[in-house]
């Protein structure tokens, strides 16, 4: 059976058509993918905030550079740098990431009641917040906590309500508070200090010097104990603070780190002081805190900054109020 001639399309029509079809719309996962990895600037950290592996993040902007049709990245030695379509992209991606978390808080807090989101450094988290957040869980059983990951370099206010940076005075940090000040000193293995007979700083030149993400240096310790300089046998250059503790624990070198985040080393005999005098211990303002500027949840905010002012100073640790 003929049909008869197509009715056409009146201007309205088209224009009706037109504003409900969907604009042309990039791989979800792989925006999502993208927009980590260049906010930390690294595919690894990307990969640790997202929940997936730093092969993954690499395929999904390897997809995202196939739908665009222009490459993201420039790849060369085992590094990933940003080509100007790359930080243009990433600068307008963020902005619509950034609508739709100012979008949900919004609506979101009539159903966040107890809910604190709570932000840390990974090393700090993992070594001395959370064997003791299990206290501050009993004391409110209403609350429901949500602990991230924070990196010093990503300070976004509505993405928690307290955090706790740690790194040198920045300013991304001009709104932080000082919250603690970090005693920092070379620890490393009992037998390690028997083997290298390490009596005075200046003996670290036998040593292997494990550095971390720590903003204290070995350089600059050295410089503000005696200013002099140190040639050591070996650098090991971890990117987190847990890691390089563990290396020391483990005999592969001198760490330079504080009491903070070795408490449990040092109590248990598994790192030591070879340097006991004070003159080799260096203070330092390496803790502060910061508070969501939209005062989503600032009742439990408070709770959680009273009790954490609390388990410092039962610590022994040095807080600044």
């Amino acid at each position: 059976m003929r049909t008869g001639p197509k009715k056409k399309e009146t201007e309205d029509e088209v224009e009706s058509t037109s504003d409900t079809r969907r604009a042309r719309f990039p791989p979800l996962k792989s925006l999502i993918a993208f927009e980590a990895a260049t906010r930390h600037g690294s595919f690894t950290q990307g990969a640790d905030e997202i929940g997936i592996t730093t092969s993954a993040v690499s395929h999904h902007i390897q997809q995202l550079e196939e739908f665009l049709g222009v490459p993201l990245f420039q790849r060369h030695a085992g590094r990933a740098v940003p080509t100007v379509a790359g930080r243009t992209y990433a600068v307008e991606v963020k902005k619509a990431f950034d609508l739709i978390a100012n979008a949900t808080s919004l609506i979101a807090p009539q159903s966040w009641g107890g809910h604190l989101s709570i932000a840390v450094p990974n090393s700090f988290s993992v070594k001395w917040l959370q064997p003791r957040l299990q206290t501050f869980l009993k004391a409110n059983p209403l609350f429901r906590v949500r602990l991230a990951t924070l990196h010093t370099h990503e300070l976004d206010a509505n993405r928690y309500d307290i955090a706790i940076a740690h790194g040198p005075q920045t300013p991304g940090l001009k709104l932080a508070e000082p919250l603690l000040v970090e005693r920092l000193r070379p620890l490393c293995s009992p037998q390690l200090a028997r083997e290298l007979r390490l009596k005075s700083p200046k003996d670290l030149a036998k040593a292997t010097l494990i550095h971390s993400n720590n903003p204290l240096s070995w350089v600059e310790y050295f410089r503000r104990i005696g200013n002099f300089v140190v040639k050591p046998a070996h650098d090991l250059w971890l990117d987190r603070s847990a890691m390089a503790i563990e290396a020391a624990v483990e005999g592969l070198g001198v760490v330079l780190e504080s009491e903070i985040l070795a408490e449990q080393e040092l109590r248990d005999g598994r790192l030591i002081e070879p340097f006991p005098d004070p003159a080799c211990c260096v203070e330092n303002i390496s803790y502060y805190l910061l508070r969501s500027s939209s005062l989503r949840n600032s009742a439990e905010a408070d709770v959680f900054e009273k009790w954490l002012r609390t388990e410092l100073e039962l610590a022994n640790l040095r807080t600044i109020f």
